[in-house]
């Protein structure tokens, strides 16, 4: 709401200092020497000094500074100055949005990504702001148009040296969104970019990216029953609560071909022990998968049940209250079975395994979840969880066979784990 409007009045100083404050809203004193010079006066108390003036067909009114830091007759004199540019073509409202973007850093960009980017997974969203606090920490606060191609292969070559090639492809792949972004996203007046174009594409110009083969690492067959008796001796930690479920955890990727995320983020009200199903709500490619739970993961999951509270079928320390990171326990499996694996060897172990069983291709990509968009048979196949029960109980079975225990023993194993 805006106050009526006062007279014209010549702004002078001894003029400014009388004002009174409006009520409501604010209220303009314009100037009777130089046109477009004014004084706003807000309910707050607050003085500024104004210039408006038509550009391009707009007015636009244009702040010189608020009173008393900046006086009448400096304020005076740069409402003269910005006059004289209009008056030769040039927008002084449009250089001074550009002028601020030109100094946007790239935390700013940062913070900005994230909050237009809504749908970023929380774990994605982990991996950027890890990346920004290790790789770009003294980055952060430079402006992204200081950012040139140089640096941006001198810190490739940094972090690679330092910290891995691929971290620095991936840390590299992180700075060229965020740069492609920041294109899209910060323009002049005039609808132009800030920024010309990707640093980020020197790399790829000069092919200076990395190779980084693809990890192919499985647990083989014949080391399937030390690593599983190296889990199962995790039950056994008389130090850390959190062992058994950390096995109980390991096994169940094993057994399922999750996703390590999908799998801890796991609650007990996405699962269905009378149906024997679970369903995961949040998958990477955002397409809900109900599956069905084989034997031997309805009895893990009923043990696991009864020794439990928390929401999260794997609960964790921390905050987010589900199993982060269980470092420590999977190096312990490493060093008691001498098999080097990480979490996502198990997904590609249990792959490994189904194919090896001739679990069909359709019921495969079905169980771990992987599109089939340009398989035009596929998309007439429908793959309920019925249907799956039977693969997914074949590679349980292969499973146990390479674990070498009998039922009786893993039964036994369960049992003791429950009433522990």
């Amino acid at each position: 709401m805006t106050a009526p409007q006062t007279l014209p009045q010549k702004i002078t100083k001894s003029y400014v200092d009388k004002l009174s404050t409006p009520e409501t809203g604010q209220a303009f004193i314009r100037d009777t020497e130089l046109k477009g010079f004014a004084v706003r006066v807000t309910s707050s108390g607050a003085k500024s000094f104004i210039l408006e003036k038509r550009i391009d067909g707009k007015v636009k009114r244009l702040t010189l500074g608020r009173y008393p830091e900046l006086t009448v007759e400096q304020a005076r004199k740069e409402a003269h100055k910005l006059l004289g540019h209009i008056a030769v073509g040039r927008n002084p409202a449009a250089e001074k949005k550009q002028e601020a973007l030109q100094g946007t850093t790239l935390k700013q960009a940062f913070d900005d990504f994230v909050k237009t980017r809504k749908n970023l997974k929380e774990r994605t969203l982990y991996d950027y702001r890890r990346v920004m606090a290790v790789v770009f920490a003294d980055w952060q606060d430079k402006a992204i148009t200081g950012i040139n191609k140089d640096m941006v292969s001198k810190r490739h070559n940094k972090i690679g040296v330092e910290r891995g090639e691929a971290y620095a492809n991936l840390s590299m792949r992180f700075l060229r969104a965020l740069f492609n972004f920041a294109i899209a996203q910060y323009e002049d007046g005039s609808g132009h970019s800030i920024l010309r174009e990707n640093p980020v594409m020197r790399l790829t110009q000069t092919r200076a990216w990395y190779r980084v083969d693809r990890r192919q690492t499985v647990i083989k067959p014949h080391q399937l029953s030390p690593w599983y008796e190296a889990v199962m001796s995790l039950k056994q930690d008389q130090i850390s609560n959190q062992s058994a479920m950390v096995a109980d955890y390991l096994l169940f990727l094993l057994f399922t071909g999750l996703r390590r995320q999908e799998a801890a983020t796991l609650k007990w009200s996405n699962i269905d022990l009378d149906d024997r199903s679970f369903t995961l709500t949040d998958t990477k490619n955002w397409e809900p998968l109900t599956l069905p739970l084989t034997d031997f993961v309805f009895d893990l999951l009923q043990s696991r049940k009864a020794v439990t509270d928390s929401e999260y079928v794997f609960a964790g320390d921390g905050k987010a209250g589900y199993l982060i990171e269980p470092r420590r326990q999977v190096q312990k499996v490493i060093q008691l079975s001498e098999v080097s694996f990480t979490l996502h060897d198990l997904r590609r172990t249990f792959i490994t395994i189904a194919e090896s069983i001739d679990i069909s291709a359709y019921a495969l990509k079905r169980l771990v979840n992987h599109k089939m968009t340009n398989d035009v048979t596929a998309g007439y196949i429908i793959s309920d969880v019925e249907r799956l029960r039977k693969p997914m109980q074949q590679i349980s079975f292969q499973l146990i066979r390479y674990f070498k225990i009998k039922e009786d023993k893993k039964i036994l194993s369960f049992q003791k784990h429950q009433n522990a």
